[in-house]
């Protein structure tokens, strides 16, 4: 009788171990869709930071130059220099 216990106890332990595999909080289905939310995230980090390093820099050139604030004024605001001529060109 205890011979055939042991076995049904250890298969019972078995399917317990494999449901939560398949079934449970850290379930192989789970695992791989938080991977692939990491994955996203991490390729939105990667654009957030290139747009971040994008802003410093620009940043940084208002700071240090004037060459920076003059094509700013220039394309944005379509100023010009005293006895400057603006001619627009638009190609057809």
């Amino acid at each position: 009788m205890v011979s055939r216990i042991v076995p049904v106890v250890l298969l019972a332990l078995l399917a317990a171990l494999h449901a939560q595999l398949w079934l449970g909080r850290g379930s192989v289905p789970r695992v791989n869709a938080m991977q692939r939310q990491i994955d996203v995230q991490k390729a939105a980090n990667e654009q957030a930071r290139q747009a971040n390093a994008r802003l410093t820099s620009e940043v940084h050139d208002l700071k240090e130059g004037l060459d920076m604030v003059e094509e700013k004024a220039r394309s944005e605001l379509g100023m010009v220099k005293p006895n400057e001529v603006y001619v627009q060109f638009t190609p057809r």
